[in-house]
Formats: C-alpha cells, structure tokens, sequence
C-alpha cells in the first residue's frame, strides 16, 4: 500500500521529520537534564520545555500560513522569522 493518495513531497516529509527530530531532542534533553520545573517567562505564564515546544510549533504554523497569505510561495524567510520565533520562545517565555 503506497502513501501516493496523500500527496507526499520532499517538502512534507522534511516537515515532519522535523517535528519528530524536535520531539526526540525533547526527549533526550528530558532524560539527561530533568527540568520538570515550570519557568515563569515575560508572559507572566509558567511554562515547561513541552510547553515553549508546543507554543513554538503553533506560532510557527501561524507565521508561514502568515507568510503565504502576505508574500507568497517561496517560504525562506518565514523559515527565518519562525527559528527565530522558536528561538526568543524558549529564551525568553
């Protein structure tokens, strides 16, 4: 049974190998360095690392859907601004 009837592209699957390759590293950072500890960021909410993981995916979604309806196909630069979204999240939420 091939996956051709969900339209598979390079794209797609580089997407979600991203996601399981943030959950895995998730995971082992977990493992070798417990922090189970919620951190109180400038949103005044208290967040674990899953938490940031989540909200940084989700912010991320918002940023290239953003981007597509704005600029358009080529989707660098929302890649650009959504790392440094991930990155300022788990800094500083």
């Amino acid at each position: 049974m091939g996956l051709s009837w969900m339209a598979w592209t390079w794209q797609t699957a580089l997407f979600f190998i991203g996601i399981f390759m943030a959950l895995t590293a998730m995971c082992i950072w977990e493992y070798f360095q417990p922090g189970g500890a919620p951190r109180r960021g400038i949103l005044s909410l208290d967040t674990t690392r899953g938490d940031r993981l989540f909200i940084t995916l989700l912010g991320s979604a918002f940023i290239f859907l953003g981007w597509l309806g704005f600029f358009g196909p080529p989707l660098w630069g929302a890649a650009i601004v959504s790392l440094l979204y991930g990155y300022s999240v788990f800094r500083w939420v």
